[in-house]
């Protein structure tokens, strides 16, 4: 067995407790954006051209493929501790859940990171691979869920701004409830040692609540942003190859 694997194994023994607990919220996710798109499509009627089985099939490993290769290119942002980086594996997300439905959009996520983790297993204990998803869908599902309902430039816009606030704000309360304290018990790291390291970035950063206002916030509404900005000037293009 490559030695990835054997850790990857050996880290989901060690952390199965928050494995299961993230399970679970990825259900949850997954499952709101199924039955929402359900009730999209019988509100509608049926109306709106459709893509065929395969074919979405199809579309949602290409674009996952590519979302994976994306994620390995992340690198630092100034303005934030380095363990925050950032990346573009989330804009092939987007683009698939506008143009499939906001529970392609979430697949495409999930598959992203557990293909990311197959090849390169975790670095985070998975706490990192978790936040990726679980804020990457709280961006993308509302976005997608806006746009599905009716495709228009102003939905795209509205629900981009909403996946936006979304994401930051889920990415708020898990970096200050979840992620940090787990990250530093699962390390043994004392939570003043990150928050030191938040510190270093900005000098007003003087307790965890702090830390995720004056460094998580923005940064997601920087990453998101960006991602948002890239989508309304590409997606048009984009979706014509995608619906052929």
């Amino acid at each position: 067995m490559p030695e990835n694997l054997r850790k990857l194994f050996t880290q989901v023994k060690e952390n199965i407790g928050f494995l299961i607990a993230a399970a679970l919220v990825v259900a949850v996710l997954i499952g709101v954006a199924y039955l929402t798109e359900a009730w999209i499509e019988k509100k509608r009627k049926g109306e709106g051209r459709k893509i065929n089985r395969t074919r979405r099939m199809t579309l949602i490993a290409m674009l996952s493929a590519i979302s994976t290769v994306l994620m390995l290119f992340d690198f630092p942002v100034w303005f934030v501790p380095s363990f925050y980086k950032m990346d573009f594996s989330d804009l092939p997300v987007i683009i698939g859940g506008f143009a499939l439905g906001p529970a392609a959009g979430i697949w495409i996520e999930f598959l992203k990171v557990f293909l990311n983790l197959f090849l390169n297993g975790t670095d985070t204990a998975f706490v990192g691979e978790f936040a990726n998803f679980v804020v990457g869908s709280c961006f993308i599902v509302p976005a997608s869920i806006v746009y599905f309902a009716k495709k228009t430039k102003k939905n795209a816009i509205t629900g981009l701004i909403g996946g936006i606030l979304i994401g930051t704000l889920a990415g708020c309360l898990l970096n200050a409830y979840l992620l940090i304290p787990t990250y530093s018990k699962l390390f043994h790291m004392d939570l003043a040692v990150i928050i030191g390291m938040g510190t270093a970035k900005n000098g007003s950063v003087n307790g965890l609540f702090a830390f995720v206002t004056l460094l998580v916030a923005p940064f997601n509404l920087f990453k998101y942003t960006i991602l948002s900005v890239i989508t309304m000037f590409s997606y048009k293009r984009i979706s014509r190859l995608l619906k052929g």
